[in-house]
């Protein structure tokens, strides 16, 4: 507040100087605006990314930005007039940007703060599938009821879950806020978002049974990954036996390994360098920071952990594949085979991380050593969003048999 006092006391004291210095004749101060705008004009088209040339028709030409073929050309008689179509796409785009550009815009601020890669992965993508309909719309033109209704049918149409709306939130809060400070809009988003006419029964529940392997499924999937040991299958069957998260097991190293524990203090990440080119490197600590633990294994699964070890003697990685670190992505596609091959619906590894959790919760395990196995804080979050019914209608047909009720 006192900074916007001094440079408003400045300004003031500044146009009062100039405007003594103009009555009395010592400066032309129409000459000074006129000098201005010029300069403004001219930093316009020495940043404008595009030639303006003469074409052998004597006409002018350029180029503006276009969302769908990347570029149009413009032409105009004079120099003078093609300079002033580009004048005016820009400052058009300064004073009234579009959503898209004010994204990308909040996009590089995160970028600046050391947000995460894979972050800003995530963002570009929940924004293409949900947001990118108000990409070519210009932000002064959507009002607060009209961006109201949007978000409602949004979340109907999409047929969305409460966490995919709130990864949403994050975007078209970060828009419209940098939209409020660069009084581009004259309300509040938060105001916007709260007070959207939605509840908890507006949003789908995920499907129990997609989120688990049954009893009888994982049973079926153990059975095979021990008959086809390969490298990449006994990291498949570490998972079943730990609950890790695939980026921990693609970062593990044989000394992480020692009896029937496995250190995690990694983990893998994957992000888009440049387009279409996706990265996969190890970063020096887990995802969180509880992740940073000793995962035990039972001792029926000791002998896995020994083989792996063994399998890697000389290497860098506990999982190699012709002296390749293998990638989190090697182990989705070798799950989604078997699970194929089986019969059975494609789950994902982190699929098999809740059947872990749901085990454990099942099977009366104190809850410190729940969330100490899982790198939970606490464990309200492995409830929340990890315990799920594992029973197919067989078994629980037989669990009902076995209880007496009356």
């Amino acid at each position: 507040m006192g900074g916007d006092l001094i440079e408003e006391t400045a300004k003031k004291f500044n146009d009062e100087i100039l405007r003594y210095i103009s009555d009395n004749d010592m400066i032309d101060l129409a000459l000074i605006r006129e000098k201005i705008e010029m300069r403004n004009r001219q930093e316009i088209l020495d940043k404008h990314p595009y030639r303006i040339y003469q074409g052998n028709d004597k006409k002018w030409y350029t180029y503006l930005p276009d969302d769908e073929k990347g570029r149009r050309q413009r032409k105009r008689n004079t120099k003078k007039e093609i300079e002033e179509v580009v004048i005016k796409y820009w400052k058009d785009q300064e004073e009234n940007p579009t959503v898209k550009q004010l994204f990308n815009e909040w996009l590089e601020t995160k970028h600046s703060r050391n947000i995460q890669n894979q972050t800003v992965d995530r963002y570009k993508r929940d924004y293409k599938k949900y947001l990118s309909t108000l990409s070519n719309r210009k932000i002064k033109n959507i009002n607060e009821c009209e961006l109201d209704d949007f978000l409602v049918d949004m979340v109907f149409e999409n047929n969305m879950t409460a966490k995919s709306f709130s990864n949403v939130r994050i975007l078209v809060r970060g828009i419209w806020n940098r939209a409020k400070k660069k009084k581009l809009v004259d309300f509040r988003i938060n105001d916007v978002l709260d007070g959207l006419e939605l509840s908890k029964n507006d949003f789908r529940k995920p499907e129990k049974t997609t989120q688990v392997y049954t009893d009888k499924e994982r049973e079926i999937m153990v059975e095979y990954l021990k008959e086809h040991m390969d490298t990449c299958n006994l990291g498949l069957l570490i998972i079943f036996a730990s609950g890790l998260r695939i980026g921990e097991l693609a970062a593990l190293k044989p000394g992480d390994i020692s009896d029937n524990k496995i250190r995690i203090t990694k983990t893998e990440i994957c992000y888009e360098a440049r387009k279409g080119k996706y990265v996969y490197e190890v970063r020096a600590f887990p995802k969180t920071e509880a992740g940073i633990r000793d995962v035990r294994v039972q001792d029926d699964f000791i002998f896995f952990l020994k083989k792996a070890v063994q399998m890697a003697s000389g290497q860098q990685w506990l999982f190699q594949k012709n002296g390749e670190r293998m990638k989190t992505y090697q182990f989705q596609c070798r799950l989604r085979y078997i699970c194929k091959k089986l019969n059975m619906p494609v789950k994902s590894p982190h699929k098999i991380r809740k059947t872990y959790a749901s085990c454990l919760i099942d099977n009366g395990v104190p809850e410190d050593i729940i969330i100490s196995q899982m790198g939970h804080t606490d464990i309200e979050t492995t409830k929340n969003h990890y315990y799920y019914d594992h029973y197919d209608d067989t078994e629980k047909d037989k669990i009902f048999s076995n209880i007496q009720i009356i």
